[in-house]
């Protein structure tokens, strides 16, 4: 068998943008992957035109060897937009194999040791009124909704102000908001807080402290992830569980985080750390050092499907993120072997990822520009992370 073919596809999907990668054989079997650095989906389109030149007429099974080619062929390490590409080919090309072998991808990598995969959502909820300044009676509601639809895992974001975010000011009002939550839905649900790197050191030791008696299951980038000094602090400082590592492209950017055991949950994302291939390694290293896995998710069915067959085999697991009942985007994605029941993902037995993309929509739903992420400022008009 033999690469004929590697095609990128940017969709407009019914939830935002998307970037896939199409992976042709000779022998009719292609396989799908995703890329994952929102944003960027015109250079991802220009990286994939590139990294095709070097895969063309090599056997998809060589999955290790293409990993090393795609990231090191070039000389110069494939980092950001071009990690994010070398993800969605190799995830395409694990999809291959699956189908080939005719098994569903999580038996190629090692077989399953769950039967399902719990996953949180991101809450919904929120808004302001004048009898609910800050919002938080909004986002009760919105959980109590969510949790009569099964979901068991809750995420929620400390919150700007149209646009402007003040650290501290919103750092104390994320605190209120998870004494809310907590009081409302009991010991039942869990809590997850995604800072997002809004805060910067003084904030998040603070912020830590306060809802440390709330339980969360973790509070994921209360720092940029390379500013490792500051984790080193916060770590040292806090109570509480902490994740990172979904702005990470490498085994090596995840080394520090990982071998100096400043998280507890990796935040692996599949879609821009290399793939499969690559987070099979740093998942590895996770298991060495008891630290769990919370694949980043936000993206579209492909990163779903992909994240569920990598969870169904990881024995160092903890949650997969997943903003979405499955079902979207089925228009382009007419097959979708999986579904979602008491909060968590099944799978089917579907081989390869058990997804399949039609061409034709894909194509009818082009997406010709690059998405749109928010733009946070300080209530003095300087930026702040969004």
């Amino acid at each position: 068998m033999k690469i004929t073919d590697v095609t990128a596809y940017p969709v407009q999907g019914e939830r935002r943008p998307y970037l896939l990668v199409a992976v042709d054989t000779d022998e009719g079997i292609t396989g799908v992957g995703e890329a994952g650095l929102s944003g960027h989906e015109q250079a991802e389109v220009g990286a994939c035109q590139q990294l095709r030149e070097l895969v063309l007429g090599q056997d998809p099974f060589r999955t290790e060897h293409l990993w090393q080619v795609m990231t090191r062929g070039t000389f110069f390490p494939a980092r950001g937009v071009l990690a994010s590409v070398v993800s969605a080919i190799d995830i395409a090309l694990w999809d291959i194999k699956g189908k080939a072998l005719g098994q569903p991808l999580y038996n190629l990598l090692g077989g399953r040791v769950r039967d399902q995969v719990p996953c949180y959502t991101h809450l919904r909820g929120g808004r302001r009124t004048h009898d609910d300044p800050e919002g938080h009676h909004d986002a009760v509601e919105a959980a109590r909704a969510a949790v009569a639809e099964g979901w068991r895992y809750l995420r929620f974001s400390p919150d700007d102000e149209d646009g402007v975010l003040e650290p501290g000011r919103s750092a104390r009002r994320a605190a209120r908001r998870m004494e809310a939550l907590r009081d409302a839905l009991g010991d039942d649900v869990e809590l997850l807080v995604d800072v997002h790197t809004r805060f910067g050191l003084p904030e998040a030791v603070w912020f830590c402290d306060a809802i440390a008696d709330q339980r969360p299951y973790f509070v994921e980038d209360a720092l940029r992830s390379e500013y490792l000094e500051g984790y080193r602090r916060l770590r040292q400082a806090s109570r509480v569980p902490l994740a990172a590592g979904e702005q990470l492209d490498s085994k090596t950017a995840f080394r520090p985080l990982l071998e100096e055991e400043l998280i507890d949950y990796a935040r692996i994302d599949l879609c821009n750390v290399g793939g499969i291939t690559e987070a099979l390694k740093v998942a590895a290293m996770c298991e060495a050092h008891d630290i769990r896995v919370a694949v980043h998710n936000p993206l579209g069915v492909v990163s779903t499907a992909a994240c569920l067959h990598f969870n169904l085999a990881l024995t160092p697991f903890g949650v997969q993120e997943q903003p979405y009942r499955p079902g979207v985007d089925a228009e382009v994605f007419p097959v979708q072997a999986f579904e979602f029941r008491d909060g968590a993902l099944v799978p089917g037995d579907a081989p390869g990822l058990g997804v399949e993309l039609d061409r034709d929509a894909a194509l009818a739903r082009r997406f010709d520009g690059s998405a749109r992420l928010p733009l946070f400022r300080r209530a003095d008009g300087s930026f702040t992370n969004w």
